[in-house]
């Protein structure tokens, strides 16, 4: 399950070099904001779901 606060690995790396980003909205789409040059981007749940390679940190406040 996907929750805002996250930090994931995803298997493709940002433009920047980076795998790793932050959870920052969920819904239809989920908006995924990059560690290292803190770019957003926004993928479809689908495509977020098959892009995730691992969590790496789970968020504190998951209902």
């Amino acid at each position: 399950m996907i929750n805002i606060g996250d930090v994931v690995e995803m298997r493709k790396q940002h433009a920047c070099g980076n795998k790793e980003f932050e959870i920052i909205r969920v819904g239809m789409d989920i908006k995924l904001k990059c560690k290292n040059c803190s770019r957003v981007i926004m993928l479809d749940r689908e495509t977020a779901q098959k892009r995730i390679k691992k969590f790496i940190k789970k968020s504190e406040n998951n209902h």
